[in-house]
């Protein structure tokens, strides 16, 4: 067992199995045997290529157009004489990155995937290193905007994050984040079976009330929470559901032969939020 990362109560209660919740703030984690340094071992190649994604990279432009639709709204946020230097905390393969290159004066992404790295500096040639973001050394660096795109789900100690942020950050810095929120609607119906719902990989499950508080106990004020929807490849949806999932590798080379695996499609099934926050 363990105390609430948001609110420190030790009054913790089962929620579904493997799953622990906290009754006084309602937050929801996983109660995992694991130190950062095995949770990031989970995110080798095969995680981007044939465990959560088929393959990340060709799905490039989907993600691009995800990334997009968050700065949008990022966007109406920022001040040009406030908001010049960015740091994304999970920047995986560099997409988020490589989009917004000419938005601000220094840009920086910090991931424990030691592949994703090497593609965003080689491929992209962006400003990336590979590292545990608790225990690198920022030495002087301050940032003005922090991304946090669907990654804080996945830390063991998010709450260590969002401390070691605020400090890294001035008064009027903006967070972004995205992650799902487990008490939306739908996740209420499926429960257990909530898409979002598996640990190892993920360990945190917020709901916007939990990270709300969350983000003010370090001095952050919430100025934008609603729920955001995707893009998707048919491609990678399929894969999901009838290898990954069910396991039915024939049903998805069946789609394929069909050609029904191509295209893409926009969803928001309002369980997907979107938070955006201010230093005080």
């Amino acid at each position: 067992m363990h105390s609430c990362i948001v609110c420190k109560s030790d009054n913790i209660g089962i929620l579904y199995a493997g799953l622990f919740k906290c009754e006084e703030c309602g937050h929801v984690f996983a109660a995992l045997d694991m130190d950062n340094k095995s949770v990031g071992e989970l995110y080798g190649k095969s995680y981007f290529f044939g465990e959560e994604y088929k393959d990340y990279v060709a799905d490039k432009e989907v993600l691009a157009r995800n990334f997009a639709m968050r700065f949008d709204t990022l966007k109406k946020y920022l001040s040009p004489e406030q908001h010049q230097r960015l740091l994304e905390i999970g920047s995986a393969y560099g997409f988020f990155l490589n989009f917004i290159r000419n938005s601000f004066t220094a840009s920086l992404g910090i991931d424990v995937a030691e592949e994703g790295v090497r593609y965003a500096r080689e491929q992209l040639h962006l400003n990336v290193v590979h590292g545990d973001f608790l225990q690198f050394d920022f030495a002087d660096q301050e940032f003005d905007v922090v991304c946090l795109w669907d990654t804080i789900e996945h830390l063991c100690d998010p709450q260590l994050y969002i401390e070691k942020i605020s400090r890294l950050t001035r008064s009027g810095s903006l967070i972004a984040i995205t992650t799902g929120d487990i008490s939306s609607i739908i996740a209420s119906l499926k429960r257990e079976k909530w898409r979002l719902i598996h640990p190892p990989t993920h360990i945190h499950y917020f709901s916007k009330e939990s990270l709300t508080r969350l983000l003010n106990s370090y001095g952050f004020d919430v100025v934008y929470n609603k729920y955001c929807g995707f893009f998707r490849s048919n491609d990678n949806i399929l894969h999901n559901v009838f290898v990954i999932r069910k396991k039915k590798d024939w049903i998805y080379r069946s789609l394929k032969r069909m050609r029904l695996t191509r295209g893409t499609f926009y969803l928001n099934l309002y369980d997907i939020m979107y938070v955006i926050a201010r230093r005080r």
